[in-house]
């Protein structure tokens, strides 16, 4: 990591904003992404209970899809649409792929069914793929929006972080492990969830 741009960046975020995500001048940008609520919706539907019942795991799903600020409007639409064309298998497949991926111990093989599913219909997409995952642990787990991600990669010179538009495991521990060791190195008021971690570096870049 080019440790030198990132902490550049710091310093003119914080010049601009001094009290980081928590500053006066972010309240319209806190407000517009909400991710507190959306995690705490998040956390107390995305249960075990919840993954054993896949009508209702589904719901579930689209509902955070469609309030996430983070996910293009034009996701959304097709994202019903695959839920909506899921049969009653099929749905059992998706919850038990998120209870791999969420609470298990192969959440590598949770990531890849979750991925099979959605190509199925075109929409093995990263925002699909890594929103639920973010808003369920948004101090752990990291959001791919990849033009953010493949700008950041760049930016701070991670040569051995190589992008694929198919979401793909590797790529995503390693970016994950990025947002973690960056939140390392800044000012807490930078890095209230790791969606803020990667927004702060996008607005000074």
């Amino acid at each position: 990591m080019n440790t030198q741009k990132l902490k550049e960046a710091e310093a003119a975020f914080l010049a601009r904003f001094p009290k980081g995500f928590g500053d006066p001048g972010m309240e319209k940008i806190r407000k517009s992404h909400n991710v507190d609520r959306l995690a705490d919706f998040t956390r107390a539907n995305v249960t075990e209970a919840a993954l054993s019942r896949p009508q209702r795991f589904a719901d579930i799903l689209l509902k955070i899809v469609s309030r996430s600020s983070m996910v293009s409007r034009f996701e959304k639409p097709p994202f019903r649409e695959f839920l909506d064309a899921l049969n009653s298998r099929d749905k059992r497949h998706l919850a038990e792929a998120f209870r791999r991926r969420l609470f298990g111990t192969k959440k590598r093989e949770g990531f890849e069914e979750i991925v099979d599913l959605l190509e199925r219909y075109k929409l093995a997409r990263w925002t699909l793929v890594s929103a639920v995952p973010f808003y369920f642990a948004p101090a752990k787990e990291a959001f791919v929006k990849p033009s953010t991600a493949r700008r950041i990669v760049a930016f701070l010179d991670m040569e051995e972080l190589h992008y694929k538009p198919r979401p793909d495991w590797v790529f995503y521990v390693g970016y994950r492990k990025l947002v973690l060791d960056i939140k390392k190195k800044v000012d807490p008021s930078l890095t209230p969830n790791n969606a803020a971690t990667t927004g702060f570096l996008m607005a000074t870049m």
